[in-house]
């Protein structure tokens, strides 16, 4: 009974989810979208005078996106759908004539010629939709029909331009940040596995280890998601030129953590599955433990550059490649799996690996 009274307090927060956005979006884009609409609207009245602009500030509300090149294929998908569906509204009207199920027929043209025209789902829903409205708003009448054609048109152009020249989006900040968090993580997991081998650890805290170190993995999905919202929101926008050259510094950081992340995974795997109590006492682990723990601080030091009029920063700590002469006879399959990934995460700290 408790736990299904907890399901139940949870099924709230669970619908709720699943129509809010894990951030808002900005302000600035809410009174962009605001001033699209409202330009759209008295430029199609005085183009248009006697008809309400509806088709121009739907065209305005949907073109304003997260970037400049998203609006621009909203905007062509916008004015391609109205189009179609005054097209498909006409013709059905001139077979069919004006009767009840003109809305069923219309919806089922537009629905069918999006599916033959294999355009994507929202694409045809626009074709479906601006037949409805024709048919609803302006009958039947083709002269009504080309007019809400332009007006979309007019709408759709509005919205790319305030768009593109009112603070043109960009989203470089997150994936900086995303790419510095991601190292500062890795670099507190390999000092994790540092730490579950300078000492004896139980079954619990392995597990702790583990998890934390495969969190990673997520977090670097996270961080080609930003990436690419990043890329596509400097395409088509004026203000790309300034921030391109630090966007290709975070992606090149961050092609050099990936192979990082991979090899970090793999170690806390191989610590996780082979892990014994006695190889703190191994001196070859006692020397692997301080390498780990340099490759951290080293991993740290390659997103933290010393800023103006700082101290400053601290040498690298890994010099020369850590070196076992004879492999312990019982762990030799886990300090020569650990061996090869430190090797590897170490090559590519000091750049030494591609």
């Amino acid at each position: 009974m408790p736990d299904r009274l907890a399901r139940w307090g949870r099924a709230p927060g669970a619908l709720t989810s699943r129509v809010r956005a894990e951030r808002r979006v900005p302000l600035i884009q809410v009174v962009k979208t605001l001033a699209a609409m409202i330009l759209s609207w008295f430029l199609c009245l005085l183009v248009f005078p006697g008809q309400l602009p509806i088709f121009g500030a739907i065209a305005a509300l949907l073109v304003v996106q997260d970037n400049v090149n998203q609006s621009l294929s909203k905007g062509l998908e916008r004015v391609v759908g109205v189009l179609l569906g005054v097209g498909v509204a006409l013709l059905t009207g001139e077979f069919l004539g004006q009767h009840s199920w003109l809305f069923i027929a219309a919806l089922v043209a537009g629905l069918a010629l999006g599916w033959l025209l294999s355009m994507t789902p929202s694409a045809a829903n626009q074709i479906v939709v601006s037949a409805l409205l024709m048919i609803a708003l302006g009958g039947l009448d083709l002269q009504y029909g080309v007019e809400r054609v332009v007006e979309t048109l007019i709408g759709a152009l509005i919205g790319v331009g305030i768009n593109a020249l009112v603070v043109a989006p960009v989203r470089t900040l997150p994936v900086h940040e995303a790419i510095i968090a991601l190292a500062e993580d890795a670099a507190t997991a390999l000092r994790r596995i540092a730490d579950a081998l300078d000492r004896p650890r139980d079954d619990d805290w392995l597990e702790r280890m583990h998890r934390e170190a495969r969190a990673l993995q997520a977090e670097r999905a996270r961080v080609h998601t930003l990436l690419r919202e990043a890329r596509e929101s400097l395409r088509l926008n004026p203000r790309s030129r300034r921030f391109r050259q630090g966007l290709a510094a975070d992606d090149a950081l961050f092609q050099r953590l990936q192979p990082i992340v991979t090899q970090i995974g793999g170690m806390s795997r191989a610590v996780y599955d082979l892990y014994e109590p006695d190889l703190v006492t191994d001196p070859s682990v006692i020397g692997m433990v301080e390498e780990l723990r340099r490759a951290a601080h080293d991993l740290e030091r390659l997103v933290r550059p010393a800023l103006p009029g700082s101290e400053p920063p601290e040498p690298p700590a890994l010099t020369a490649p850590y070196t076992i002469p004879q492999p312990h006879p019982e762990h030799w399959v886990l300090i020569g799996s650990l061996m090869e990934d430190l090797r590897r995460v170490r090559g590519r700290i000091t750049g030494e690996l591609d």
